[in-house]
């Protein structure tokens, strides 16, 4: 039990004298003793503080004791404040089981024995010390398993997490492994193809006029697997926060040329071909090597998902933006997938259907467009192709070392 907590004790009298009087006798450590007039200054100090014990007058004029602990009896703020009355009126007046009807748990005769007061009001201030103890007490169990509470919540979202986590690694490796199985099982079966025709001495194969096609088909392949672990390296840089942004002074117009001129062959493969509309030059300071890793994601989705249709490139200066408008006529995108294409991993059905991938190349994307101050947005319509567009600011700061 805490024996620093100060105690208040309420006295109430019409005459000072006696308010003196009953001050000197409960006076003690750790008590503070409160003198109130007339009922209306009891009330508005029993508003104020929290009492252990209320010593009233039963004889006080326009508002005796009795009326007054009626009033503390229905406040539920002092309702539960233990009552003493003191009274000079004999005791034939029947004061006394007035006082106990009226709440007191205890009556006093004038003139008052200094040892019974003294030992009474110890009594009901040992109460309240204890009571406030035990008060405390359970406040502080309450905290206590209020923050267990939230420890458990806390360590239950972390186990949550790391579920979480460990499902995308799974997911993620399940996905790294289809999809580098394919271009793995597609070279090895073209060695194994190999080895059998010069186990039999077949050389046909290795033609002057065949071994173009067969390289070419190597080297699509290999190209496929090192796109993946590109891919895979510029999102754990991107986790890192480690992704690199060197801006240099940089023609979009020429990039541009550039990109199309290398997807040409890939553009012919897919029976597309890639229409580009650009200004002579746009000079602006960009990273030029990640805005061709950009156009040439975009690109190469246009292609995949372009039904062999064409596709359209524009590249302009607006203003003080730059601007890359990638336009396929093929399968388009529903409406609650265009935000989430930009994420991690996610694709939609008809693109699992219609070529592989880790479902990273838009997220590489938009990373890289916001490092550099840019947006990307989509706009397309189910079955009547996509619109991707690229807005840039024409210079970009370098990064802060």
């Amino acid at each position: 039990m805490p024996i620093d907590v100060e105690s208040k004790l309420l006295i109430v009298d019409d005459l000072p004298e006696n308010l003196l009087a009953l001050e000197a006798l409960i006076r003690g450590p750790a008590r503070r003793v409160f003198q109130a007039t007339s009922a209306e200054q009891a009330l508005a100090l029993l508003l104020e503080h929290e009492f252990a014990l209320a010593i009233l007058d039963v004889q006080m004029p326009e508002m005796n004791g009795f009326e007054l602990a009626e009033m503390m009896r229905g406040t539920e703020r002092t309702r539960h404040i233990p009552i003493i009355f003191v009274s000079a009126a004999g005791r034939e007046m029947n004061y006394a089981f007035k006082g106990y009807e009226s709440g007191a748990v205890d009556f006093l005769q004038k003139p008052l024995d200094a040892h019974a007061v003294n030992g009474k009001v110890s009594v009901f201030v040992d109460l309240y010390r204890h009571r406030k103890a035990l008060r405390h007490e359970m406040d502080a169990l309450a905290e206590a398993n209020r923050q267990q509470e939230a420890l458990v919540q806390q360590l239950q979202c972390a186990q949550r997490e790391l579920e979480r986590a460990v499902r995308m690694r799974d997911d993620f490796m399940s996905m790294v492994s289809h999809e580098l199985r394919t271009p793995l099982n597609t070279l090895f079966l073209e060695t194994q193809v190999r080895k059998l025709h010069l186990s039999k001495g077949n050389l046909a194969p290795f033609g002057p006029e065949r071994l173009p096609a067969m390289i070419e088909r190597d080297q699509r392949q290999i190209q496929n697997m090192v796109r993946l672990i590109d891919d895979m390296l510029d999102v754990t840089r991107m986790r890192r926060g480690a992704l690199s942004i060197r801006p240099k002074p940089t023609d979009l117009a020429a990039l541009a040329r550039g990109v199309v001129a290398d997807l040409a062959q890939q553009a012919e493969a897919a029976g597309s071909v890639i229409e580009l509309k650009a200004p002579a030059r746009i000079d602006g300071v960009w990273d030029d090597f990640r805005m061709e890793q950009v156009l040439t994601n975009l690109l190469t989705n246009a292609l995949r998902y372009g039904g062999g249709k064409p596709v359209e490139v524009t590249v302009a200066e607006i203003g003080d933006t730059a601007q890359m408008t990638v336009r396929d006529n093929g399968i388009g995108i529903a409406a609650e997938d265009q935000e989430r294409i930009f994420e991690q991993f996610e694709r939609t059905d008809d693109s699992r259907k219609h070529a592989p991938g880790l479902g990273l190349g838009l997220y590489i994307t938009r990373e890289i467009v916001r490092s550099h101050g840019g947006e990307i947005r989509v706009r397309s319509v189910q079955g009547e192709g996509a619109e991707f567009r690229v807005t840039l600011p024409m210079r970009v700061a370098p990064p802060v070392a």
